[in-house]
């Protein structure tokens, strides 16, 4: 039956997920997986965040009810379900890191579709078409690593900062970063390189 497949699929997932109707269109026709999500959003098991965009919501660990959705992960369904490939400015990039305290009104990503915008409560998540250049050969992780520790700028990096950047990753993901940041500038691979060095000195300590 599709919507108890739905259902298992949504619940394999870690709350948080974001998704469209496209990510179930193998478990039967657009209609029966469309009539499905709209039930299971009358339940409140899932809710709609976007036309065509839903979320297995994260509980509220102050309050009763729910986190807001990760834009990064709103915008993650988005381009999954159009074929399109992102990869977010240094601003966000900054936000998504960490890096940066204020609290971003716009997401924006660049990408290799159109250029998009979707409104999601108080912010707007953006899509640019535009080259993706340096960060085009490397993963999402180490493009994001890139992007922010760029928009953050050399004359920013400190210990605190550092710190940050060293727990974005687990300290087995860091050998292919510093691989595949071999080709970007000098001191952006160094940074990345002194993140590596502290996550897995965090590690060793925990042993």
């Amino acid at each position: 039956m599709v919507t108890e497949q739905v259902i298992n699929r949504i619940y394999g997932k870690k709350r948080g997920w974001c998704f469209t109707p496209k990510d179930f269109l193998d478990l039967g026709s657009q209609e029966a997986v469309w009539q499905t999500l709209s039930r299971l959003v009358e339940k409140g098991l899932i809710r709609k965040v976007l036309r065509g965009v839903y979320e297995y919501p994260v509980k509220s660990r102050i309050q009763e009810g729910y986190v807001s959705p990760s834009p990064d992960t709103v915008a993650q369904a988005i381009a999954r379900t159009n074929g399109w490939t992102i990869l977010p400015d240094e601003n966000t990039a900054m936000t998504i890191l960490g890096l940066t305290t204020q609290i971003s009104a716009r997401w924006i990503y660049l990408t290799d579709g159109p250029n998009k915008k979707y409104s999601m409560d108080t912010l707007t998540i953006e899509f640019k078409r535009a080259p993706l250049r340096e960060t085009s050969k490397l993963s999402r992780n180490s493009a994001i690593l890139v992007h922010g520790i760029k928009g953050l700028g050399m004359d920013h990096i400190n210990d605190e900062s550092l710190n940050k950047l060293a727990a974005y990753l687990p300290p087995s993901g860091w050998k292919k970063t510093i691989q595949e940041c071999r080709i970007v500038n000098g001191w952006v691979l160094e940074t990345i390189k002194k993140a590596a060095a502290i996550s897995c000195s965090m590690e060793a300590g925990n042993d």
